[in-house]
Parts: C-alpha cells; sequence; structure tokens
C-alpha cells in the first residue's frame, strides 16, 4: 500500500479502510509540531546529540553518521519515541540558536538569513552593522571650505535619517 501524503508538508494522510489510524494522525501531528515553528539547536551536528530533549530539534549536517545517515539538510527532531524527520522545501525558514539567525532552504541547501543580530549579510560579508555614536557636524578650523563643509554635513544628516549613526 502507498503511502499518501499531503503536497506541501508531506503529512501523511489515513486511508479509507486503514487499520490503526490514530498512528498516521499521531505521525502527522509529531511532523507538524517538528515544522510547525521550528527552532533548530545547530546546523553544524553530522551525528545525533548524545541526551536530546524530547521538542527539540537539528538541522542534519552534510555527511551525517548514525541514526542521522541518508537525512542530509532534514530537520531532525526527537520525540518521546525516536527521532523524526522532514525534509525541507523551497523558502523554509528555521531559527538557529547556536548561529543566532534564521537560516532558509534555497533549492538544495540552508543559508544563513541576510539580516543577524551583528548585522546585515550579503554572501558571508557584513556590509551594515549596528548603529555608530554620534558624529558632530564640521565646525572651526584655520582655513575653511564651505563646499566641503556642506558635503560633510549632507553625508551625516543621510546617515543620521537613515539610523547608522545616532543624532
Amino acid at each position: 500500500m502507498t503511502l499518501m501524503q499531503t503536497d506541501r508538508l508531506r503529512l501523511p494522510l489515513m486511508a479509507a479502510g486503514q487499520a490503526q489510524k490514530e498512528l498516521a494522525h499521531n505521525e502527522a501531528l509529531l511532523l507538524l509540531d517538528l515544522i510547525g515553528q521550528p527552532v533548530a539547536q545547530s546546523a553544524d551536528l553530522i551525528a545525533p546529540p548524545g541526551s536530546p530533549a524530547s521538542g527539540q530539534c537539528w538541522i542534519v549536517a552534510p555527511s551525517a553518521t548514525g541514526a542521522w545517515t541518508g537525512k542530509d539538510g532534514a530537520l531532525a527532531g526527537w520525540t518521546g519515541n525516536g527521532w523524526r524527520f522532514a525534509m525541507p522545501g523551497e523558502g523554509w525558514r528555521v531559527w538557529v540558536v547556536d548561529r543566532g539567525c534564521a537560516m532558509r532552504f534555497d533549492t538544495d541547501m540552508w543559508t544563513n538569513e541576510a539580516v543577524r543580530a551583528d548585522g546585515y549579510f550579503i554572501g558571508e560579508d557584513r556590509v551594515l552593522a549596528g548603529r555608530q555614536s554620534a558624529i558632530a557636524d564640521p565646525t572651526g578650523g584655520a582655513s575653511i571650505d564651505a563646499e566641503a563643509r556642506a558635503a560633510i554635513i549632507a553625508i551625516l544628516g543621510s546617515l543620521r535619517a537613515h539610523g547608522l549613526i545616532a543624532t
């Protein structure tokens, strides 16, 4: 008998005349619990942790071993009945505790989201950080270049308006 599943989340469906329908229903609830608001402890383990707490989950790193063999890229959740796995789909997002940022699944791999607690990243290069301290407008000096001073004031005004430096 072919296992029937939902199209997007691949949750098991009950079949007409199926014995022990509660098993399919319970399995669907366990998987939904894993993927509903996913929080992974890490995305860097290749082997299951020694003492997982019920409800914890991980993103299985490439070249996984042990009970995770063949589950690279999956969300692995520990339940009272052992490991449950959910293969991600395009665009899935998971908060990853040890990285302090979300990861997104694209095509066939997980990547860190651009917005993180310590800045905005393109690739792995930080291009925007937290707000810096205030910078005073230029004043005084032995020789004054009005055009240069006006340009500096305009630049500082833009940085303040975008929240990149304090006012």
